[in-house]
């Protein structure tokens, strides 16, 4: 199947028709699957035809015992480095105590003969 050049409803087809495969396979009848899964006969009737909702789908894979296929079809990402970076936003900086003046120089803070505190 390439997802390049079919669109949305042929794509959906094509995955229901995968899913009555798997049925098939499993040597389930469509009314074995949906009462399985919780749901009505024609509820699988329409996900074999690539007309289902998603929570029908998932509840017929999990009736077929291929959930673990969903990570296959649609891995989990992980977080880019650039996302990451922009989720902990702009870290706050210890602060030292010290006075930095205009010019980037620590500022004296001591007289003449006294200690520098």
């Amino acid at each position: 199947m390439s997802a390049n050049l079919q669109s949305a409803s042929a794509l959906a087809e094509e995955l229901g028709e995968r899913l009555k495969q798997a049925r098939l396979n499993a040597d389930y009848t469509q009314a074995e699957v949906a009462k399985l899964a919780g749901i009505s006969r024609k509820a699988v009737l329409n996900a074999e035809k690539g007309k289902a909702q998603l929570e029908v789908f998932v509840a017929i894979l999990e009736a077929l015992r291929l959930t673990e296929q969903l990570d296959l079809f649609l891995p989990k990402p992980g977080i880019s480095p650039i996302q990451l970076a922009r989720l902990q936003g702009k870290k706050r900086q210890r602060a030292s105590g010290r006075k930095i003046s205009t010019t980037g120089r620590r500022a004296q803070k001591h007289t003449e003969g006294g200690p520098e505190w």
